[in-house]
């Protein structure tokens, strides 16, 4: 059973019910149901803001969940959270760890430049010259990466590349 959702979000309501007769429609087991209705809930819980909720619902999926791809999703959606909550340490761990199941996560490696760069700008404002030149570069290698998977995204990261000299082609 879906969890009630707070708002009217037409998007969301249909992908509920599009995930619910998918489910119902392809051959995976009882586990791979619970897992996913776990992540269903999660995601929806998180785009209403309800933190918490969402983060219980992505560590129940977490414990059933087995394939690498649907975990690394998983884990990414609980670096957003710490992230978004500014708990960067954590959204690193959590970004790093989705990046070891898939390789192939352009937001994943995203995130992690973004908040490499956001403490790249604090150090700068602290006159911590040395650590701030060794977050921007970090950032920099980090939206290479992401840039190289999907080579249309992240506009302004390019345009940070090229103007500050790392290495963007």
């Amino acid at each position: 059973m879906p969890r009630p959702q707070k708002n009217d979000n037409f998007i969301d309501k249909t992908f509920t019910i599009l995930a619910d007769i998918i489910l119902k429609i392809l051959p995976t087991s009882k586990e791979e149901k619970q897992a996913f209705y776990y992540y269903r809930d999660g995601m929806s819980a998180q785009s209403e803001g309800e933190y918490a909720e969402a983060l219980e619902n992505y560590y129940e999926s977490l414990q059933i969940e087995e394939d690498p791809f649907d975990r690394s999703y998983i884990l990414y959606n609980i670096g957003l959270i710490y992230s978004s909550n500014g708990e960067h340490i954590k959204a690193l761990e959590y970004y790093h760890q989705a990046l070891e199941l898939n390789s192939n996560l352009p937001q994943a490696l995203n995130n992690i430049a973004v908040i490499y760069h956001y403490q790249g700008i604090k150090a700068a404002s602290k006159k911590r010259l040395g650590i701030s030149k060794e977050m921007f570069n970090k950032a920099a290698k980090y939206w290479e990466q992401a840039i190289y998977l999907a080579p249309n995204n992240y506009i302004e990261a390019q345009n940070w590349l090229k103007t500050t000299g790392r290495n963007y082609n």
